[in-house]
């Protein structure tokens, strides 16, 4: 797939980069060379390949999913510049 210039500098502003017109055109042939390469991988046969989320197969450890409010409020908000009835005071920001 080719990249033209046009899209290049497309690329660049939306991910908030200054590029160069020497450094545009480097960036044509990196990013059509990149695009060709991903275009190859969906010439594999992935059929019969299972998803997978880790190299070697491990079940994780639970745990049961129990709700509880901590029961410490006061050690939770005792490092808060500013507090009230258990809860965080912040500066209103909205007006």
């Amino acid at each position: 797939m080719h990249v033209d210039e046009k899209t290049v500098r497309r690329i660049a502003h939306l991910a908030r980069i200054k590029i160069t017109d020497d450094e545009a055109a480097g960036l044509e042939s990196e990013l059509s060379a990149i695009l060709d390469w991903v275009e190859q991988l969906s010439e594999v046969d992935t059929e019969s390949v299972e998803p997978m989320t880790r190299v070697v197969p491990i079940s994780l450890k639970q745990r049961e999913d129990i709700v509880k409010d901590g029961e410490k409020p006061n050690e939770i908000v005792a490092n808060a510049p500013m507090s009230g009835d258990d809860f965080f005071v912040v500066p209103k920001v909205v007006e």
